[in-house]
């Protein structure tokens, strides 16, 4: 079984309280709702091999809980993810060998 970092949502451990910040009705209330009591998300569990050894990770419905909540409210990332090295590299040769014609 995958080895999870304990996560404390009570007021004491962070400075928000989110039994009181997520409102019924709201997105994230029935985000929280989904991805806590209603998916099963299981089968990520298998993709961690932490099991006995490595740090404990993030739960994964956590981090889907940050980052669809972010993509709901318009936060997504600004740079393009660049293609690797040897891509870059095949791809400038081509261009240079398309030129030399």
């Amino acid at each position: 079984m995958a080895r999870y970092k304990a996560i404390d949502t009570s007021p004491k451990s962070i400075a928000v309280d989110l039994a009181t910040k997520l409102l019924p009705g709201a997105f994230e209330h029935a985000l929280n709702h989904l991805l806590g009591r209603e998916i099963d998300l299981s089968g990520l569990d298998a993709r961690y091999g932490n099991d006995d050894t490595g740090a404990p990770a993030y739960p994964p419905a956590v981090l889907l809980k940050l980052i669809l909540s972010a993509y709901s409210r318009g936060i997504v990332p600004r740079h393009r993810q660049q293609p690797p090295p040897e891509t870059r590299r095949s791809a400038r040769r081509t261009l240079a060998h398309r030129a030399a014609r």
